[in-house]
């Protein structure tokens, strides 16, 4: 009986060492630490931390998994010093597993998008996992807004399609937003309403989406001015939503017409010469097919663009008045719609010189002529002699003229109210007289013996004959209104005495005009002694600015020294005069005499003061 006993209790005592081992190994559990979620753009690598806590744990196994429609699968373990991918899993090929038991992933697809976990078994310690959400994303593209080709009625009485958006390549699934010019429009999918959207989604194969959205509304005569276009909005890793926009399409609109205009094109005033171009239009749309007429002809030679209509070089007799006119059909019965548009044409006859044809005068004679021409309106007439105005009306009076007056004169109409009309005609005075000689230019040689080229011009009519003393190599040409001579000889001895002799003749007289040859250096000689002339004078006038100068600084010395000698109390005469002005009346008109012996005694205090 007694081992019996002792039997029982050897049993109890086992059992409740088994319990108390059971209940200490409850106490040692096993976290696991991971990144709940981890977001990721497609094509990144990517990693997967998972941390332990074991305390006391000798053998260690860490396993990364992914759950498919509730069934696991393992991918990767850790146990002790071996690492291993699993074969047969969508990751055999695209995961590693570091020694820190973290998972990595070379390039994420939209496919890793799912929960990855961690499970660590530590034995009798027990097992213990945590889970990551993985989300990836993708950037779509820029969206593409296509406005509709249809001609959109604005007397349709249900919504038409006016455009689609379309956006693709993004993930997660992005939304479309519509927008009228800045404005979104809201988001109705009810087509019983004037606007309303009808969207739809592709995912395609490689998991990403494609978006499409399809805009119907009521369209009015306002919207002709809009622009539509479309926002795709999108989400990105750790970011608020993102948008791109689409550019921008215009609807063509079919709307009745309110208004219609005949006008011109041009803006400055036509005149003759001048293509005109006349628009008719309407605010409708699309434009009617216009007819146009002059009075009741039709225009014959024109240029016809739709609603416009081109003469070329119009003349004077194309002014008139034009009609503009369309059979409008559209939302009524038919009905004949017209404008006018009157055309002015300016215009100015060619300008006509009396009398005609070259002028002949002598010298000393007055030569008169008048100019006169027609125009559309008013208009100015001006004399000129080269770019110089001469008078401003139509007459041309030269009193006592002389060989300088010869030349052409222009005649110039212009109509100041129309820029670019004018005219011009042109006469040349040729004014008989005997030769005048320009003031002659000196010619200057290196040494005696050189070749030197003299020029001898001059005016006068009829042309004259040179004469050149001593004679050399000439020729004559002409040189604007002037005949100029050309010499070519050689500086002899008699040449630099007296020099040579130009005369110029024709039948109404002759003048002559004596050449002089000098040296080079002689010439810079005297450029010489010139400038040292200037430049003694230069001299002199600084000489007298600076002994100025001295003066008055000497002066300025002197009378420094006279304050202080008195403020030093040094000069005697000081307070004596302030005594006496003190004491006495100020008279206005005072006279200060000082007697020479006062004065000599005052100097001899001074300096014997200035001794001490």
């Amino acid at each position: 009986m007694d081992g019996t006993v002792m039997s029982g209790r050897n049993s109890l005592l086992c059992t409740l060492l088994l319990l108390g081992l059971q209940v200490c190994w409850a106490a040692v559990t096993v976290k696991v630490a991971v990144t709940p979620k981890v977001e990721v753009m497609e094509g990144q690598p990517i990693k997967l931390p998972c941390t332990y806590e074991a305390p006391g744990a000798s053998m260690v196994l860490v396993e990364w998994h992914i759950e498919n429609q509730g069934v696991r699968t393992r991918i990767s373990f850790h146990s002790g010093g071996e690492k291993k991918v699993d074969d047969g899993t969508p990751y055999t090929s695209r995961v590693t597993m570091g020694n820190d038991n973290s998972l990595n992933i070379a390039a994420v697809t939209v496919s890793d998008e799912r929960s990855f976990i961690c499970l660590v078994n530590s034995g009798v310690q027990g097992v213990s996992e945590a889970s990551t959400q993985v989300k990836v994303y993708s950037e779509p593209d820029e969206p593409a807004a296509v406005g509709s080709t249809q001609l959109l009625s604005v007397t349709s009485d249900k919504p038409e399609e006016v455009g689609t958006c379309t956006a693709k390549n993004g993930h997660p699934q992005p939304r479309i937003i519509w927008y009228k010019d800045t404005s979104p429009l809201p988001e109705v999918k009810d087509i019983n309403e004037d606007m309303y959207m009808a969207p739809s989604v592709v995912k395609e194969s490689s998991g990403l989406y494609t978006i499409y959205s399809r805009l119907f509304m009521k369209v009015t005569k306002a919207d002709k001015d809009s622009e539509f276009h479309c926002v795709v909005e999108y989400m990105m890793p750790n970011s608020s939503p993102l948008q791109k926009n689409s550019p921008p399409f215009s609807l063509n609109l079919h709307y009745p017409m309110e208004v219609m205009t005949f006008s011109l094109v041009n803006k400055d005033p036509v005149k003759e010469g001048d293509d005109v171009t006349m628009k008719c239009e309407t605010d409708g749309n699309p434009q009617p097919s216009f007819d146009f007429l002059k009075a009741v002809n039709s225009l014959d030679g024109v240029v016809s663009d739709g609603g416009s209509v081109t003469l070329p070089r119009v003349t004077r007799d194309s002014a008139g008045n034009y009609t503009c006119s369309f059979l409008d059909c559209d939302f009524s019965d038919c009905e004949e719609i017209t404008r006018t548009l009157p055309l002015s044409v300016h215009y100015l006859d060619p300008v006509k010189i009396e009398p005609a044809g070259p002028q002949e005068a002598k010298k000393g004679d007055t030569v008169e002529l008048q100019c006169r021409t027609k125009a559309s309106t008013d208009y100015t007439l001006e004399w000129k002699k080269d770019s110089t105005v001469l008078f401003r009306d139509g007459a041309l009076s030269l009193k006592s003229v002389s060989l300088a007056d010869a030349g052409v004169y222009t005649c110039e109409g212009a109509v100041p109210s129309v820029p670019g009309l004018m005219n011009k005609a042109t006469v040349e005075l040729v004014v008989a007289g005997g030769p005048e000689i320009d003031a002659p230019t000196n010619g200057e040689v290196e040494k005696e013996g050189e070749s030197v080229t003299l020029r001898c011009s001059a005016q006068g009519y009829p042309s004259p004959q040179f004469t050149w003393k001593p004679s050399g190599k000439e020729s004559v040409n002409m040189v604007g209104n002037k005949m100029v001579s050309t010499l070519t000889l050689d500086a002899t001895a008699a040449v630099m005495k007296d020099g040579v002799v130009c005369t110029a003749s024709n039948k109404y007289g002759e003048d002559s005009k004596t050449f002089q040859v000098v040296l080079k250096k002689a010439a810079d000689s005297n450029e010489a002694a010139h400038a040292d002339r200037a430049d003694k004078q230069q001299g002199g006038s600084s000489g007298v600015v600076i002994a100025v100068v001295i003066c008055v600084l000497l002066l300025l010395i002197v009378v420094a020294l006279l304050y202080f000698l008195q403020k030093k109390g040094k000069l005697p005469c000081g307070k004596k005069d302030k005594k006496e002005v003190a004491g006495g009346e100020v008279n206005n008109d005072i006279v200060v005499e000082m007697k020479s012996g006062e004065k000599g005694n005052e100097e001899s205090e001074l300096l014997n003061k200035s001794a001490q």
